[in-house]
């Protein structure tokens, strides 16, 4: 049977793929906009809006013999359905014929929209959708040139109801296509919104608690063709036509979400252009036309009153005010009289470009380790060898193929990812979680069946600690599960760090890409290692030269002088006061003071991602480039311009002019980034679903990629066969008795420095809490709810415990960056007692 087909739309005839949705052929093939309320290309087609309506004929047969009846002149006769059918329901079939333009069309098309109008509010000029509103464009190009709604009749419901903290619900202005609604049962797999009542007061609302509680709800704003959805965020913020869209990346996770930013000149950034929105960047390979709400609500450290806003120097007791140029005049001293003792840690917030200069500046002063920030992953050369083929797209996993995550909480630490392999798993791929705790992508994992489709997926849960030996021994202990991963067509594994230490995470990742290799799964499409790094740029610190060993190695050997550049080590680890009070000079580049101000000598402002042109390492490989959206904050410089002023300085090269030239020394000089020009990066090229253009209502108003897709690093497997490598054995961590391991986790939602100023994400972030085993809680006295002090190590802090058997005996899951106490980087042993008894209020 062929893959085209041949169909027919208004007299003229086009190939398409066999299995097409007719909307989409339409659009893609004859540039013919159908237009659409309830149906989006991402989704099931349901027909409930019928704005959809066309005129469909197929060829007509001979019930004798099958053939196709002929006219006359030898074409094929077209039988037309007696009535026009919903395109968004139909799937093209060979000879199709389909009318678009006729009056019968026209007609529908002009009722349809007159009823929806019937008992919508006419508050266009204080919506927040008007101007890129689907429901306003297609009732001004198919619509009714006049009203006969009756006031009376109208319906009056509520304007301003909140479905969360995030997002606003009107009421009056839903037209029930029930996109937001499919959109998080479908696609997301939270099914927390729902219908409510019937007929004309048919209403959405929230079963959930807290309300609309989702990391992706402010993708229903989007594909909302009506302003009934609203962002807290944006709300009465500026109209659509005032924005400047400047292509950027998501600075929070592996991902590498392509995102835009709305840029306006606001007077409350005096007079300067501010980010107003973040909206989704289709990249069908990345994030597609999604981004998770941290993505969204989280920009507002780019504007911080708290931001650092000039170079700080120590004057004896006191940090003071300084210039540029006397800060790196003095700066230069320090680094001369080093006498090579000189180290740098760098954050994962870090472009190539920073990475580069500060790599240069390293090296001429004749200092040789580079410390990755932060410690935790160590899966980032086994992803540069093993790593997902080139070419790969989670998009394109389905039956046949299967996925492993292995010692990662997905749904907290990459949403993105969590949300894509979920829907490879709705279209056919087996789905493996193995952790020592129960995690979100687990729950799918287990579904079984889903949206009436089967669902097939397994877990395997083990003590804290012993992933590596899961992973090693997984043909031996789970013979079944690893026939199915060994016999897929393609397979993915997701190996991170929880329970682990460093070594441990890159043992692990080892142990996975042994796998990888062993059963064929490497140096092709769809297939290979993954590693939730954290940080926009955690492989890029591999591929210009930085590891977490040599952070490691820098807290043991503290150095003479110290740079520090967008690295929160206070924050992060809890022996850092006591290694950093050895060093004799700190110098500190960031955003935020992050409470080093006491130790460090020099304190310098850098600017933010939205401040800068730079690029970044997705988890995937993928180099993409960001663009300078606002002003910089105060006199803060780019890191990289920061790091060649300092070399220049020391006369040993002289200022590049812009970030673009600092990239193209880059591309020349590691291997990793050859041809990664602007240029080359900046590259795009038409995407299906063709969304973002003037027809909002098919995709929504998620913006076309007119920034550059990226290029993806291939893998070393992509080049060369590739054999096991020998997996180092990590050190077992074990706890004496009276102790229990300290399994450090991560939220989505923190109280990390960089978050703190989107004061609107306040409430979804929880009270500092633990989570133990039934046994070990009653062995220990403790019951739900009780305020526990957990002791390990340097680190001490309090929090309240959750009860849970989710939980492996013999660990306590403790969440990252909810109190500022620093929790252990990696996973430790220590001691839990009870502080407090609950009290009956407590939740």
């Amino acid at each position: 049977m062929s893959d085209r087909v041949k169909i027919n739309i208004d007299g003229t005839e086009y190939e398409v793929d066999a299995g097409s949705n007719l909307v989409d052929a339409a659009k893609w093939h004859a540039g013919n906009d159908i237009p659409v309320f309830c149906y989006h290309p991402k989704m099931e087609p349901v027909g409930m809006c019928r704005m959809c309506l066309v005129e469909l004929g197929t060829p007509a047969r001979d019930r004798a013999t099958g053939e196709v009846a002929l006219n006359d002149d030898g074409s094929p006769q077209i039988r037309y359905f007696p009535k026009l059918q919903t395109a968004c329901t139909t799937v093209v079939s060979d000879g199709m014929h389909i009318k678009t333009e006729t009056q019968q069309v026209i007609d529908a098309r002009n009722d349809v929209l007159e009823f929806l109008l019937s008992s919508h509010p006419l508050d266009c000029p204080i919506c927040d959708k008007g101007g890129e509103c689907p429901l306003q464009n297609l009732t001004m190009r198919h619509g009714p040139q006049s009203s006969r709604m009756y006031f009376e009749d109208k319906q009056l419901l509520e304007k301003h109801y909140p479905l969360g903290d995030l997002i606003f619900l009107d009421r009056e202005r839903c037209i029930q296509c029930a996109r937001c609604v499919r959109f998080q049962d479908e696609i997301v797999g939270d099914d927390v919104l729902a219908f409510h009542e019937r007929g004309r007061r048919l209403q959405i609302i929230t079963n959930s608690d807290p309300g609309f509680d989702t990391y992706f709800s402010g993708n229903t704003t989007d594909i909302c063709p009506v302003g009934a959805l609203t962002t807290a965020d944006f709300r009465f913020g500026a109209r659509p036509w005032e924005l400047n869209e400047v292509p950027s990346i998501s600075p929070w996770d592996a991902a590498g979400e392509n995102i835009s930013l709305s840029m306006r000149l606001d007077r409350d950034f005096d007079g300067k252009a501010m980010i107003k929105r973040v909206m989704p960047r289709q990249n069908e390979q990345v994030n597609e036309i999604w981004i998770s709400d941290k993505t969204r609500f989280g920009h507002h450290f780019t504007r911080s009153n708290e931001r650092l806003q000039r170079p700080r120097m120590r004057s004896g007791a006191e940090l003071r005010d300084s210039t540029w140029e006397a800060a790196i005049a003095d700066i230069a001293e320090v680094l001369r009289n080093a006498d090579g003792d000189v180290a740098a840690i760098a954050g994962s917030g870090m472009s190539n470009e920073d990475l580069w200069e500060l790599r240069r500046l390293m090296k001429g002063l004749g200092g040789n380790r580079l410390g990755a920030w932060p410690p935790t992953h160590g899966g980032a050369e086994s992803v540069a060898r093993a790593g997902v083929g080139f070419g790969t797209n989670l998009g394109q996993l389905g039956k046949g193929d299967a996925i492993l995550v292995i010692a990662s909480d997905l749904e907290e630490e990459v949403p993105i990812w969590r949300l894509r392999l979920k829907q490879a798993q709705d279209r056919g791929a087996y789905l493996v979680v193995a952790n020592a705790r129960d995690t979100r992508l687990e729950d799918f994992a287990l579904q079984g069946a889903r949206n009436d489709k089967v669902v097939e997926g397994d877990a395997i849960r083990y003590a804290a600690g012993d992933a590596v030996a899961v992973m090693r021994d997984l043909e031996k202990k789970h013979k079944a599960i690893a026939a199915r991963l060994s016999q897929a067509e393609n397979l993915v594994i997701v190996a991170g760090a929880e329970g682990l230490t460093l070594e441990g995470s890159a043992a692990l990742a080892q142990a996975a890409a042994n796998f990888l290799i062993e059963t064929g799964h490497v140096g092709r499409p769809n297939n290979g290692l993954l590693s939730p790094i954290p940080g926009a740029n955690g492989m890029g610190l591999h591929y210009v030269g930085y590891s977490p060993a040599a952070s490691l190695d820098i807290a043991a050997k503290p150095p003479k002088v110290l740079i520090v550049a967008q690295a929160e080590l206070l924050d992060d680890d809890p022996t850092a006061q006591a290694w950093l009070s050895e060093v004799e000079t700190i110098i500190y580049a960031n955003f935020f003071d992050g409470g080093i101000s006491e130790l460090a000598d020099f304190m310098l402002p850098l600017q933010s991602f939205a401040e800068r042109d730079g690029s970044y390492v997705n988890g995937e490989r993928r180099v993409q480039r960001f663009y300078t959206a606002q002003g910089p904050i105060g006199q803060a410089l780019p890191a990289w311009k920061l790091f060649a002023s300092l070399r220049q300085a020391m006369g040993m090269s002289h200022l590049k002019p812009s970030a673009a030239a600092v990239m193209l020394e880059l591309s020349k000089n590691v291997p990793a980034f050859d041809g990664m020009r602007y240029q080359a990066l900046s590259q795009v090229k038409r995407q299906f679903p063709d969304v973002g253009s003037r027809d909002q209502y098919y995709g929504g108003t998620a913006y076309s990629n007119e920034g550059g897709l990226g290029i993806q690093i291939p893998s070393v497997a992509d080049g060369k066969k590739l054999k096991p490598v020998a997996i180092s054995e990590p050190e077992a961590i074990s706890a004496v008795d009276g102790e229990l391991l300290i399994v450090p986790v991560t939220r989505l939602y923190n109280r990390q420095r960089n978050f703190r100023p989107s004061l609107l994400m306040e409430p979804r972030i929880l009270a500092a809490y633990a989570t133990m085993n039934p046994d070990d809680a009653q062995t220990l006295g403790i019951i739900h709810n009780d305020v526990i002090e957990i002791s390990a190590g340097e680190s001490t802090l309090r929090a309240r415990v959750c009860i849970s058997d989710e939980m492996a005996a013999g660990a306590v899951a403790l969440p990252r960056h909810m109190t500022d106490a620093a929790v252990p980087l990696t996973m430790t042993a220590g001691t839990v007692s009870r502080v407090s008894q609950a009290v009956a209020a407590a939740d």
